[in-house]
């Protein structure tokens, strides 16, 4: 039983199972549920047989004016128009801008540093893309690899900050975290630009490839490759040697300050991917509300995947589980009815739940606590 508590995935997929759990129930007033039934007569579905077994609902206690549900409408997946719908999709669907965002800070974090700079790279990652689409004729295909580029071009310098200045990742890339919200801004002009009618752009988080959205193949593509690349040549050694000890990985022969580069600009390319997705996903580029408080919730994903901030061990698969747990737990507080502006103290108890329970001395006290208490058998 040890061996499997201590393995890093296990306290976030428990987490992740909890809430998947927490989710087969249903709290509903009972005015709510007189205008659903009133709804459902209306439209006539009411005289309807139920077509999927997730559609049922069972009530397991009313308490005054309140009812408490055991549904599976959460699970129900159903393809429409050759696309998969469902709220499990549209969690990995909202879950893969996170997951994107993970995917690069997790070599940053691994390396030692932090990027706080990627909330605004997606404000200014979906700026470019926008404004191209709207202003110029490019090929669309083109439109995503200016974008890349510039997103890259930006965590390059980040990691030329780092690197070679000298300056401390949280100082540095604090810069562009404020400078780049700017050059957004000014970028779009001040401005919300939108691109209705744009099917290729649109297409990012709206389409899908047999059945899947896209957002969520290319997310998982972009993971798979990065998985192979730090897994299956020695990108991967080199990163947790400098995290772990940058003097030493140095005198070995490695080049640190190149590996550190890498690292931010592979941060940056991953955050011009979530710019994408975030702006196809509203059909517009918002620079002043894109991406905000967004390079927090790729940490919270990184570190509750078992990643240590400390630099040296990672884990793709960690972060990626840390990406879904998250956006799970936004849509179940918001299904129990918790106000958005309350959403962020639950979301501090479970990183800090998560994090004390990864912890093998924290795990050590508690159960040493709890042989104390039962006593010798």
């Amino acid at each position: 039983m040890n061996r499997i508590t201590a393995n890093r995935l296990f306290w976030p997929l428990l987490s992740l199972a909890l809430l998947l759990a927490a989710n087969l129930f249903e709290i509903r007033s009972a005015a709510d549920a007189a205008a659903q039934e009133a709804t459902s007569i209306v439209d006539g579905s009411a005289m309807e047989p139920r077509g999927s077994f997730c559609d049922r609902e069972v009530k397991l206690v009313t308490v005054g004016d309140t009812e408490l549900l055991f549904t599976l409408q959460f699970f129900k997946l159903e393809v429409r128009n050759g696309c998969l719908y469902g709220t499990l999709v549209e969690i990995l669907k909202w879950g893969s801008i996170i997951a994107a965002l993970a995917c690069g800070m997790t070599l940053v974090i691994a390396t030692g540093g932090i990027d706080l700079s990627v909330g605004s790279m997606i404000a200014v990652g979906g700026g470019i893309a926008a404004m191209l689409v709207t202003k110029t004729e490019l090929n669309f295909g083109l439109v995503i690899l200016i974008t890349l580029a510039a997103c890259t071009l930006a965590g390059t310098w980040n990691g030329v900050l780092v690197a070679y200045a000298g300056i401390q990742p949280f100082v540095a890339t604090l810069i562009l975290m404020v400078a780049g919200r700017g050059i957004a801004q000014e970028i779009c002009r001040g401005l919300i630009v939108t691109f209705d009618g744009h099917a290729a752009f649109e297409s990012i988080y709206s389409g899908s490839i047999g059945a899947i959205p896209i957002c969520v193949v290319v997310v998982a593509l972009l993971f798979v490759a990065t998985g192979l690349l730090v897994r299956r040549t020695a990108v991967g050694l080199f990163v947790e040697s400098v995290g772990n000890n940058a003097s030493a990985s140095r005198f070995s022969g490695i080049n640190a300050r190149a590996v550190k580069v890498m690292a931010y600009a592979f941060c940056g390319l991953c955050a011009g991917v979530a710019g994408l997705i975030d702006a196809s996903s509203i059909r517009g580029a918002d620079c002043n509300q894109a991406g905000r408080m967004f390079e927090l919730y790729a940490i919270f994903a990184v570190v509750v995947g078992g990643a240590s901030l400390t630099g040296g061990r990672f884990t793709l698969l960690g972060s990626l589980i840390g990406a879904i747990l998250f956006q799970t737990l936004r849509h179940t507080m918001y299904a129990f009815g918790v106000r958005s502006d309350v959403v962020p103290a639950y979301l501090a108890i479970i990183i800090i739940a998560v994090c004390l329970l990864q912890s093998p001395e924290f795990r050590a006290k508690l159960w040493r606590r709890r042989d104390d208490r039962e006593g010798p058998r």
